[in-house]
């Protein structure tokens, strides 16, 4: 297997959880607290943590540490297109679906 497609899927092996892309959603509009993540994603600190370092992992987010804080950015900004492109392509399958439902 080529070392670019093996790169590839480990990306999207990342990007495969909700709370995941949750956690890109929420830092598409800037840096935040770990604190501030786990309260919005109404989940515990420890399991959000696993999800980011997985995140972090692949490259996806970067962290720095301001006293006890620990706070996370995108690592690039491509990842908000991702984001956008996957949710065209989920609203054009909805569509296409419904119109499929509507015809019967």
């Amino acid at each position: 297997m080529p070392l670019l497609s093996k790169l590839k899927s480990e990306l999207f092996k990342a990007l495969a959880h909700p709370i995941r892309i949750e956690i890109l959603e929420l830092l598409t509009e800037g840096e935040l607290c770990v604190c501030h993540i786990y309260e919005d994603l109404e989940q515990s600190q420890s399991n959000v943590s696993q999800h980011l370092s997985k995140l972090k992992n692949a490259q996806l987010v970067e962290a720095r540490k301001d006293g006890l804080q620990v706070y996370y950015s995108l690592k690039d900004e491509k990842v908000i297109e991702i984001i956008g492109l996957s949710k065209e392509i989920l609203l054009s399958q909805i569509d296409e679906a419904r119109e499929s439902l509507t015809k019967e």
